[in-house]
């Protein structure tokens, strides 16, 4: 018994002494890794689970809270390197149609790490059952076709789609349509469209599923009896100016739609018709000008009676040799002399014909401008000017001229 009660005796001391090292123990870890108190960074999603499948949530909740953890800083690091680990849930379990305040339960799958709030707490959650309806698709065509032309019967991939969506707003639809643009359509059509559901006063009704939600139409367009269509031929007559060619005569429109109520004289027509004569003599410069159509007796073009030529002319690119041309030295001063070494060049000149044709000498200068430059030997490079700008320089031989400078000669005295 005296060593038990020796040993009793000692046992606050051993008590206070693990309290004590405890106490330095957590004083040393909390100085060395401090825990924090703060908001997470970034917001975290909000799940949804244990939704009906025959219910829908029809307003738009909250999909995202912000949370205020404690915990120490080596967990906060671990927070930001994987925020996955902080989940906020929904749980929609057993819930009937109806306005409900749903709880946001958020869980951290790490530790130490303590909620301290998290915002929102509850969100307001509207449930309304999932309804499915199979409705017809309609198609309705907006505009006509081209003059002489009809549309035939249509051709659609699904005659009808299936809505899905809130009850409340499946009940209003009324019908699905497919809008086709008929505007100066000429041949069959063949497109995809999209489906649109509608209400009772034709607005479209959102919020829906509509699947296939895609449609594709086919639609021949056929041309009506008497009516044809034709290409554009244009008759011209003469010849252009002298030095100029023709480079381009284009029509607009290039194909017209004609009429007559005679079958066999547009049947007879053969594929084409032609403008009425244009002149295109002496002409130098592009022209512009409507042409009425040659029609035979009895047929009529729709539309416009006149047709778009445009003439393209330009004048015909040549060359011309101009060979032993003078050269003029300018900026010489009084007292020197130079002579230059050879003293004529070769030029090769390219243009227009016609003004090539009427070529003076006059509107070709070259000159070597020495301004400045004293007694020695230079390659200078020679200046030409030419007073036609349409007129360019192809050629000059040689491509330098040695000049030399040397004093004038002094005059003597006679005696």
């Amino acid at each position: 018994m005296t060593g038990l009660q020796r040993i009793l005796k000692y046992i606050p001391t051993f008590l206070t002494a693990f309290v004590l090292a405890l106490a330095v123990w957590i004083s040393a870890v909390t100085s060395t890794d401090p825990t924090e108190e703060r908001q997470f960074s970034q917001p975290i999603p909000i799940e949804v689970i244990g939704l009906d499948p025959g219910l829908m949530i029809t307003n738009d909740p909250p999909d995202q809270l912000n949370v205020v953890l404690s915990a120490p800083r080596s967990v906060w690091n671990q927070l930001a390197a994987d925020p996955s680990v902080i989940r906020a849930v929904v749980d929609l379990s057993g819930l009937e149609p109806g306005n409900h305040a749903a709880q946001v339960q958020v869980n951290v799958n790490l530790r130490p790490v303590q909620i301290v709030s998290h915002a929102p707490r509850s969100i307001s959650v509207t449930l309304e059952r999932l309804s499915t309806r199979t409705v017809p698709i309609d198609l309705v065509t907006r505009g006509e076709p081209a003059v002489g032309y009809q549309a035939g019967t249509p051709t659609l991939s699904q005659s009808s789609t299936v809505v899905s969506g809130p009850a409340s707003i499946v009940e209003r639809v009324l019908k699905v349509e497919a809008l086709l643009d008929l505007t100066q359509v000429f041949e069959t059509v063949n497109r995809t469209l999209t489906l649109q559901a509608v209400d009772a006063n034709n607005a479209p009704v959102t919020g829906l599923t509509l699947t296939p939600d895609r449609v594709t139409v086919t639609l021949p367009i056929n041309q009506k009896g008497g009516y044809r269509n034709v290409v554009v031929k244009v008759v011209t007559s003469g010849e252009v100016a002298s030095g100029y060619r023709l480079t381009n005569i284009s029509v607009f429109p290039p194909t017209v739609t004609v009429f007559s109520s005679n079958l066999q004289a547009i049947s007879s027509l053969p594929g084409y018709v032609e403008t009425m004569p244009f002149d295109l003599a002496d002409l130098k410069d592009d022209v512009d000008i409507s042409l009425p159509l040659n029609l035979p007796e009895g047929v009529s073009v729709v539309g416009d009676q006149t047709v778009l030529v445009r003439v393209g002319i330009a004048a015909i690119q040549s060359s011309l040799p101009l060979s032993n041309q003078k050269i003029t030295i300018v900026g010489l001063a009084p007292n020197l002399i130079a002579t230059l070494s050879p003293d004529t060049i070769d030029l090769i000149l390219s243009g227009p014909l016609p003004l090539l044709d009427a070529l003076k000498a006059g509107d070709v200068t070259i000159s070597i401008d020495v301004t400045g430059l004293g007694r020695g030997v230079y390659q200078l490079e020679p200046k030409i000017e030419i007073s036609i700008a349409e007129i360019k320089v192809e050629s000059v031989l040689p491509g330098t001229i040695e000049v030399l400078i040397t004093f004038a000669p002094t005059p003597t005295s006679g005696r």
